[in-house]
């Protein structure tokens, strides 16, 4: 054997080009007639063929290569890539394939096995691949955790099943959301609950599609010791609420969305707004409506402490900024149920603490409310004069639920406080029910009320309790 070859590349074979049998090429006699050279045959990826003979041919007719094998029939056959020429005192590289014991199927690597993953996931895989596969999966945790993610991933491609998202879901990352992160610029505490449930109508006003915005509604509300109905879409009552907010606007000395001469009475505001629009729609309501709140909360977040005491007329009655939010955010619920309820919505009450502060705003109109009723002869008369600041006969009224509480109201002046050593009546209620009686959707009659003592007292604070409700 001619020493020369120890260092220097074979004759036959191209500079960085090897074939199956190059091996054998490379260490063949030197008396063997000098042969024409041969390119080397194709050849497949390690990953599909395995790998080389190990043994070089036993004679000359095994000199010729062996026909190359097809691809596999559900793949595409891998690029070719020729390794570098073998060194001297070393095997033939070899693929990264291994065999099982005994001559058995062999076992693909990992790069094949990991990029049978997708099909693998969608079910594309022949019993074979599948069996590897699922072998490789319980030994090897990163394609375990990737076909994981790949099956789930098919799983959303399933016809029958609905993608909608819980209609829920917005609503508890929005709760979420208002009671962790603190805004850049802090809302007042006590503007907290009108921004809270105007973000809370927004994103159901989002979710409903352009027909439902047409859907009738009917607007309730107690009026002269009787029930009122109004019907309108769900814009009209977008409409409304844009039209009552802008009183509060008008007192910020913000634009009135109705112009200056606008009147202050809400139902006058409301019906100037219905016949300039004969039929909202939903591009004439919801945006002026959302960038109308917008505005309102970043003005009283900038305006300081000392708003909140400024008053905000509405015709017969005037509240301070303060509990005209509240007021607004109250209504603004009971509307967004109104909707809610039109166009099959789920719809939750306000957070217990938002919910609570309404109430109370409730108890403390109270008094006043059943004063006006006395003056129109549609409640008893006041049995003891109580001088200002001093105790009289109250009612106990129990708010059960989360947002509820005890509250004591006077039933002989306004300007008397309410005292638990003088309650002459108890009346339990439920937190919403409350809140629906105060809206007028029920009557005083319906509402589910534990009573207790003076049932004259009890009637007359019911009742006075529907009189709040306007529409």
């Amino acid at each position: 054997m001619d020493e020369s070859r120890d260092d220097e590349p074979h004759p036959h074979v191209p500079p960085g080009s090897y074939g199956p049998y190059d091996a054998y090429d490379a260490y063949a006699g030197d008396g063997e007639a000098e042969a024409a050279p041969r390119v080397p045959v194709p050849r497949a990826a390690p990953d599909d063929l395995g790998p080389p003979p190990h043994q070089a041919p036993d004679g000359p007719d095994d000199l010729r290569p062996p026909p190359p094998r097809p691809p596999a029939p559900d793949r595409p056959p891998t690029q070719q890539h020729a390794p570098l020429p073998p060194q001297r005192g070393t095997a033939p590289p070899e693929a990264d394939m291994s065999a099982t014991p005994g001559g058995g199927t062999e076992t693909p690597s990992h790069d094949v096995l990991r990029s049978l993953l997708g099909a693998w996931a969608l079910s594309a895989c022949s019993a074979e691949e599948t069996d590897a596969v699922e072998a490789h999966l319980g030994e090897c945790a990163p394609c375990a955790d990737e076909a994981l993610r790949l099956r789930d991933a098919v799983a959303l491609l399933h016809t029958e099943r609905d993608l909608d998202l819980d209609p829920l879901l917005r609503f508890r990352v929005l709760e979420n959301c208002l009671g962790r992160r603190p805004a850049r610029i802090p809302v007042p505490e006590w503007a907290s609950p009108y921004d809270a449930e105007t973000a809370r109508l927004d994103a159901l006003l989002r979710d409903i599609g352009e027909a439902e915005w047409n859907r009738p509604v009917q607007l309730r509300w107690f009026e002269g010791g009787e029930p009122v109905h109004r019907a309108t879409t769900v814009a009209g009552v977008i409409g409304h609420l844009l039209t009552v907010d802008g009183l509060v606007a008008g007192a910020l000395g913000l634009d009135d969305p109705l112009g200056r001469d606008a009147p202050h009475a809400p139902t006058e505001r409301t019906e100037k707004f219905w016949l300039a629009e004969s039929r909202p729609v939903a591009s004439e309501v919801h945006a002026p409506w959302r960038n109308q709140s917008h505005t309102l909360i970043r003005t009283v977040s900038f305006a300081g402490h000392g708003v909140a005491d400024l008053s905000v007329s509405y015709s017969d009655f005037s509240l301070s900024l303060q509990d005209s939010l509240l007021d607004r955010a109250f209504e603004c619920w009971m509307h967004a149920d109104d909707i809610a309820e039109a166009v099959n919505y789920p719809y939750d009450p306000p957070r217990g603490s938002h919910l609570h502060r309404m109430v109370d705003l409730a108890a403390r109109l109270l008094p006043a409310a059943l004063a006006g009723r006395r003056r129109s002869g549609l409640a008893g008369p006041a049995r003891h004069l109580v001088a200002a600041g001093s105790p009289g006969r109250s009612l106990h009224l129990e708010i059960e639920g989360a947002g509820g509480g005890d509250w004591y109201i006077p039933l002989d002046s306004p300007a008397a406080l309410g005292s638990a050593d003088h309650a002459v009546a108890q009346v339990a209620l439920d937190r919403v029910e409350f809140c629906h009686l105060v809206a007028g959707h029920v009557s005083p009659e319906e509402a589910a009320a534990g009573q207790d003592g003076d049932r004259d007292a009890i009637r007359d604070v019911l009742f006075a309790a529907a009189s709040l409700s306007r529409m």
